[in-house]
């Protein structure tokens, strides 16, 4: 079977150690998260992991069904990259001086459309925020420049496609209320 990129939303409980329990699961498994990104989701007391990782389909299914058994869990779900919208944030330290002295570093980040955040006489501080391969692009350009000071980028922020969300049709099912009033 063939590898491919998917993205694991998972809905959970605001409650201590649920990351760790979520992530062993693709530790058991032997599959290696590429990216998680951790974040309060819409509604009050709910948090959202957004995780990405190349797998084949059977195992990417087997384990996040495991994931959504777990008591804590309200909703697991994985998606391909044409079924959701993502973007990441990527922060790009800079020489100054380099920047200075070569003007092609500066047609560089207009050319980008990537946001100058802080100036000052040792580094500028460029963001860019996009699909991964737009930001690691840009940062492959900077390299070249050898301008590149330090680099940083977010795990994979993401909505699905589908015209309701998940977590939405999960909270009006009736199996869900019954779970939650045990």
């Amino acid at each position: 079977m063939e590898k491919k990129l998917y993205t694991i939303i998972v809905y959970t409980e605001n409650i201590a150690g649920m990351l760790n329990q979520v992530t062993a699961e693709f530790t058991r498994r032997m599959m290696n998260i590429d990216t998680i990104t951790a974040s309060s989701s819409s509604v009050e007391g709910v948090h959202r992991y957004t995780i990405t990782l190349w797998g084949e389909e059977d195992m990417v299914n087997k384990v996040t069904k495991r994931i959504e058994k777990k008591v804590d869990v309200l909703k697991a779900d994985y998606y391909t990259d044409n079924e959701i919208f993502f973007q990441e944030v990527a922060l790009y330290k800079l020489s100054t001086p380099k920047i200075m002295e070569n003007n092609e570093i500066s047609r560089i980040i207009r050319h980008s459309a990537a946001r100058v955040i802080e100036v000052n006489e040792h580094y500028t501080v460029v963001e860019k925020t996009g699909p991964t391969d737009v930001v690691v692009n840009l940062y492959n350009e900077f390299k070249a420049q050898e301008c590149m000071l330090q680099f940083v980028k977010s795990g994979r922020v993401a909505v699905t496609r589908a015209s309701q969300n998940s977590l939405g049709e999960l909270l009006f099912n009736e199996d869900y209320k019954r779970k939650i009033s045990k």
